[in-house]
């Protein structure tokens, strides 16, 4: 059995139903729990916690590597991003909201194309 969503065989038995749509485990949870790039509590208790000693340790490999490009190139696409990350989009799409929440990166138009850049 196929996920309808990332297409990753799911175990007989531990395919879930959710609006019609037979999905793995991880498909279900980003279904349920959306990523929001705008959430005010997010942002004010990640906040709370960057302004603790150590705060440069919460960070993952992949936002350092985020944090490490958009330096680089001053700003990038998602699109290109992605490309250059290699990961699939709803795990870019939650490292970018958790950046985002502790104000590091944000989103600015440039020749009207939305770009990554550093905050």
């Amino acid at each position: 059995m196929q996920c309808e969503r990332c297409r990753k065989t799911i175990e007989k038995g531990e395919e879930i139903e959710f609006h019609g749509q037979t999905l793995c485990e991880d498909c279900y949870m980003d279904r349920l729990s959306p990523t929001r790039m705008c959430d005010p509590w997010a942002v004010y208790t990640a906040k709370s916690f960057s302004d603790e000693t150590g705060a440069k340790q919460l960070l993952t490999e992949k936002q350092k590597k985020i944090l490490e490009l958009l330096e680089e190139t001053g700003g990038i696409e998602f699109a290109l991003l992605l490309e250059r990350l290699g990961i699939n989009p709803s795990d870019l799409e939650r490292e970018i909201a958790a950046l985002r929440h502790m104000e590091k990166i944000r989103a600015s138009l440039r020749d009207g194309k939305k770009i990554l850049v550093l905050w």
